[in-house]
């Protein structure tokens, strides 16, 4: 059985022994006020009316010219929605909004050190900034439409004002994860062709100050290795009065940014028309290979599709006050903090930090002070709130409406603290699933017109067609208790493009696998691959078991194996390394990692240090290892394949199996001793 196989039945048989949840109707006060109410939704976005369903979700924009060709399959499988309209994000997040709204909040920005105030930045704030920053990437950086920018900012209103300033120019922006490492952010340089930098001096989180900056000069140093200078590093100031930063400013290369907008005040910089298929940004995800992934979205079809599930299925109104705590370093805060809730002129709440500093109760009290209505989190978030502070929500008057979960699938048993504790017993709960790939929901519930069931993302949103297929592509029908692999029959608006630069991986890795005819240009002939299982009970509803690949989502962050174990070959002392997924009652998987080593060296604390600080330097503290352990040797089959399976179930004291067909089956019992004792 390959690993690969065993992936799939383990998920499976997890599967066959959970039970089908009880339902859970939303409240009829959130249905007397919800966006959509009407189930014929579904049969107007059925694959009868398809493609021309989508022009529904399309007319919430303002377009410049309007589209000739609704899907233009003749580059299958990179899809291009809307052909011949011209569709500029910038100025349907913000100009449009302005003539109604110009003076209500865009964004309310919490700090994190509670003694600070909050920023609140109005539409009209926001338009001025984004100006701004648009003149001075145009003029200062000489940045046009098509050029690449690369973003490594934390969460502050910095961040959206780049992201939309670069929006307006039709300039593609990258924005890396700020919890990222120097490194893993050159190499997201170098692969997008980005010669401009935007970074800040420092910013906070649990409790310190950290100095942001200082990545700056690894990652133009690893871009240079690669290949890509960077003639400009744009950095902004946490703090006007002082720097959060040792790292020194390098003469004409880095600049600060409130230095050089001192030139560019009151500037105006008209938007420019782009046509819809134009990328908008690029976000890299972690793949299988230790090369990222950089996704390619587009600009008219992704900002259709997350304005109309940010209306639909977050139900989101322009009064209503919104916090996803997110990071708009993943996909989730691109589509659900900036592009879909300011598309609909939603006020967001952005907040800087940790979701439990100076405690647990932190995220209720700013909940209650500014009146949140909706609430968007992970489940990792959740169990962490859950274990940190289970009466907290209780002490704090806030009243949510709606509440989102997203990242990973959620256990029954802490969607219902979340919906009673934190929801009170009155908030509809959207369980979403979806990928940085698709842009934006693929299955959730409709909050005002399915109930919701505790551990399942419920039927797929609509004008998404999910099936399930075994591995031989035959359809695994639903309610048969069988997992297989959750793929989409038909492509829709916020699918990404193409892989940045890599075409044959795009393909390879996402439709290559269920394609019928590779010479077609019938979308019906390529189905999406999402590489995740699932299972469908008999009612419709899915239940997303994770992924089948070795890809290890930590707190929802997809981390590549790959490159984990790429860090521990570093380390000199190191021969070969194994990366396995560790049940984490907070973080849902975490690394475990095994290494051997070579000839000559002897096992020792100092080296399982050294894999760890290798692994935070390349890719980031988010990739720290539970454990790191020196064995002997890996188990290996007789090809010399390290089985990661083996050592899976021994990280997580799961049965072995019969390992006698291994080379080394000795190995096994004594890497068990050493880890289980």
């Amino acid at each position: 059985m390959s690993e690969q196989e065993w992936v799939q039945v383990s998920e499976a048989q997890i599967a066959v022994h959970w039970q089908e949840e009880e339902l859970f109707h939303p409240p009829a006060e959130f249905i007397a006020q919800a966006n959509m109410t009407d189930p014929s939704i579904y049969g107007r976005f059925s694959l009868e009316n398809f493609p021309e369903c989508y022009k529904e979700y399309a007319d919430l924009l303002t377009w410049y010219q309007y589209w000739h060709t609704t899907l233009d399959t003749s580059d299958a499988p990179c899809w291009k929605w809307f052909v011949g309209g011209k569709i500029n994000a910038s100025y349907n997040c913000v100009d449009r909004h302005l003539a109604k709204h110009q003076n209500k909040a865009s964004f309310v920005f919490v700090p994190e050190p509670e003694d600070e105030p909050h920023l609140v930045l109005t539409y009209r704030e926001l338009w001025v900034r984004v100006n701004e920053v648009a003149a001075l990437l145009r003029d200062f950086a000489g940045l046009q439409a098509g050029d690449r920018v690369t973003l490594h900012l934390p969460m502050v209103p910095e961040l959206p004002i780049m992201m939309l300033a670069c929006a307006r120019l039709g300039v593609i922006h990258s924005v890396v994860f700020g919890g990222f490492s120097g490194r893993a952010c050159g190499e997201r340089i170098a692969d997008s062709g980005s010669r401009v930098l935007v970074t800040m001096d420092g910013y906070n989180r649990k409790g310190e100050l950290l100095d942001h900056k200082s990545k700056s000069d690894i990652a133009v140093e690893v871009a240079q290795e690669e290949g890509q200078t960077v003639d400009k590093v744009l950095v902004w100031r946490r703090y006007r009065d002082r720097h959060a930063s040792a790292a020194p400013m390098v003469e004409g290369r880095d600049y600060f940014m409130d230095d050089l907008l001192k030139g560019y005040v009151g500037a105006r910089v008209d938007p420019v028309p782009m046509p819809a298929e134009a990328p908008l940004f690029l976000m890299y995800t972690s793949g299988t290979t230790g090369k990222p992934k950089g996704c390619q979205h587009s600009t008219g079809g992704y900002l259709a599709y997350v304005a109309g599930t940010s209306k639909y299925v977050q139900d989101i109104h322009p009064e209503d006050v919104y916090w996803c705590m997110a990071d708009i370093g993943w996909i989730t805060g691109h589509s659900y903090i900036v592009y879909g809730p300011l598309a609909l002129g939603a006020s967001s709440v952005l907040y800087e930090g940790s979701p439990t500093c100076p405690d647990a109760g932190r995220p209720w009290r700013i909940a209650e002070r500014l009146n949140v209505n909706i609430f968007h989190t992970a489940p990792t978030t959740i169990r962490m709130l859950r274990k940190a502070g289970p009466d907290e929500p209780a002490k704090h008057s806030y009243h949510f409406k709606h509440m989102t979960t997203v990242g990973e699938p959620i256990e029954p048993e802490v969607w219902r603290w979340y919906y009673y504790v934190v929801g009170k017993g009155k908030a509809a709960i959207v369980d979403t699933w979806w990928q940085t790939e698709t842009g934006g929901f693929l299955c959730s519930t409709m909050p005002a017109i399915q109930a919701m069931k505790p551990g399942s993302a419920g039927p797929a949103v609509p004008g998404i067609h999910p099936v399930v297929y075994d591995e031989e592509g035959k359809e695994i029908e639903k309610g048969s208790g069988r997992a297989g692999n959750i793929c989409i029959r038909n492509p829709w608006p916020g699918a990404f493009q193409t892989v940045w630069g890599d075409r044959g991986r795009y393909v390879e890795t996402y439709y290559a696998k269920y394609c019928h005819d590779e010479e077609s240009k019938d979308w019906r002939d390529w189905p999406y691959f999402t590489g995740d299982a699932a299972m469908q009970s008999q009612d419709g509803y899915y239940r997303i078991l994770g992924r089948v690949d070795d890809v290890i989502n930590v707190a929802g962050h997809r981390l590549g194996t790959k490159e984990l174990e790429s860090a521990s070959l570093a380390v000199l002392e190191v021969a070969e390394a194994a990366v396995v997924p560790l049940a984490d009652p907070i973080k849902g998987r975490v690394p475990d990692i095994y290494i051997s080593l070579k000839p000559g060296y002897k096992p020792s604390q100092r080296i399982k240090a050294a894999v760890t600080q290798a692994i935070e330097v390349s890719i980031g503290k988010i990739a720290r290892p539970q454990h790191v352990y020196i064995v002997p040797d890996m188990p290996k089959t007789r090809s010399g394949k390290i089985m990661r399976r083996v050592l899976a179930d021994i990280s997580n004291g799961r049965d072995i199996g019969d390992v006698t067909t291994l080379a080394n089956p000795e190995i096994v019992r004594e890497i068990q001793r050493m880890v289980q004792g």
